[in-house]
């Protein structure tokens, strides 16, 4: 795929989606780390309906401290893998207080120094809280990267540095949530809804859908 159809793809994302942004809900750098972490293996609607009730009485790192381990749990039980995501947070906020002054930090080493933070997490934290250009790519960016043509890889991490390299650079910041909403949406995995595509013609997808 050559650069003029990339700013074409990603030209028509922008005019439809001026300004997209994650479907996590929060209200502050901290409350977004804690709604990534629990996010993974969750559906965004679960997490949401889980720290919409934890954050009205805990929503920065000393007071889920104060939670605890088994008061945290209380808020996010109904979130997969709750057990260890709890410790992990409960680890987070600690460290986020000794070492951080209770802040989250704006770097990729510290923010993966936190437990249950990974690349992709902190890309996410990076780009959604702090404005870097980063790509958070999970399997809706990995499947649409490679079936669209625009940076296929072999890998989540050689996705990614083709995606910041060949992304044009006005389309770098918001680029990460285009492709996650248009693989959430439209470009699904078993069937992807081509004939409802705003991308179809410039996709190199071999087996479109009718």
């Amino acid at each position: 795929m050559n650069r003029q159809k990339r700013e074409q793809i990603f030209g028509r994302l922008r005019e439809a989606n001026p300004h997209p942004t994650t479907e996590l809900v929060f209200n502050s750098p901290f409350e977004l780390l804690v709604a990534v972490i629990l996010s993974a293996q969750a559906t965004d609607k679960g997490v949401n309906k889980a720290t919409a009730r934890l954050f009205a009485v805990a929503d920065t790192p000393q007071a889920i401290l104060d939670l605890g381990v088994d008061g945290l749990k209380g808020y996010i039980k109904t979130i997969g893998l709750y057990n260890s995501k709890a410790e992990n947070i409960i680890a987070t906020c600690r460290l986020l207080l000794e070492r951080h002054g209770g802040d989250v930090p704006h770097q990729r080493a510290a923010l993966e120094a936190l437990p249950g933070v990974g690349r992709k997490t902190a890309n996410v934290v990076l780009n959604t809280a702090f404005g870097q250009p980063t790509m958070a790519v999970d399997t809706h960016i990995f499947r649409v990267a490679n079936r669209t043509g625009i940076a296929p890889g072999k890998t989540v991490l050689a996705v990614e540095k083709r995606l910041l390299r060949l992304v044009p650079e006005p389309f770098l910041h918001d680029a990460h949530h285009w492709l996650i909403l248009h693989g959430r949406y439209t470009c699904v995995a078993r069937r992807p809804r081509c004939a409802a595509c705003l991308i179809e013609d410039l996709c190199e997808y071999r087996h479109k859908t009718a």
